[in-house]
């Protein structure tokens, strides 16, 4: 392995660095984006129970916020339960921006790495083209060997580069696909959890 790297020149390096890091990109966000941790199950009829019990405080709202994405939404809902639908949906919309910036987080720069990885690998491969023409110019057609290096150096680095890449791209499009589905289901429970909220206001005004 350690020879492969030596023979790719010293453009491995930035691409061995991009491996690392989308490597840590990917696990980092599979964990994250698990559904069970941003869309907790019946996380929403739960607190909707304490909201028919009359059990909603700022306690309660507090320790919302800390129990997923999903929570942080029902959270500023039940913060604007008590003000127009209008100024609540407001709130629920800025909060969701928020959200789903740190359900995005890196994976831009993971679809960086996808786009960078395989031209770091095109570089080296002009690179190692640029010592073959050297090692010609040096003399160098009839020893192989000093065309060895520069054909090695530009077909190695092509090859990591692509290895990053092709990994790298797969993933981004499948966390990305992820997270349009998350925050779509987030939408739906939260305006469904809203309109519950303004109803319910609305039955206790007319209650009154």
């Amino acid at each position: 392995m350690w020879e492969i790297v030596r023979a790719g020149g010293p453009l491995m390096w930035p691409i061995l660095l991009c491996s690392v890091i989308a490597a840590a990109i990917i696990l980092e966000r599979m964990w994250t984006l698990q559904l069970r941790r941003v869309v907790p199950t019946d996380l929403t009829r739960r607190i909707w129970a304490l909201v028919e019990a009359g059990q909603i405080n700022d306690k309660v709202a507090a320790a919302l916020e800390t129990n997923s994405p999903l929570g942080k939404l029902l959270a500023a809902g039940l913060k604007s339960r008590h003000r127009p639908r209008a100024v609540m949906m407001e709130r629920l919309e800025d909060e969701g921006r928020h959200v789903a910036q740190d359900l995005d987080r890196f994976l831009n720069t993971l679809g960086t790495i996808a786009g960078v990885a395989p031209l770091i690998g095109l570089l080296g491969t002009v690179t190692g083209i640029i010592k073959a023409f050297n090692a010609i110019q040096e003399g160098g057609m009839g020893d192989p060997r000093l065309l060895s290096g520069g054909i090695s150096e530009a077909l190695i680095t092509t090859a990591a580069g692509l290895c990053v890449a092709i990994p790298s791209y797969i993933a981004y499009r499948h966390l990305r696909r992820r997270v349009d589905r998350i925050v779509a289901q987030m939408e739906r429970d939260v305006v469904r959890f809203a309109d519950a909220l303004n109803d319910r206001g609305e039955n206790a005004e007319q209650g009154e």
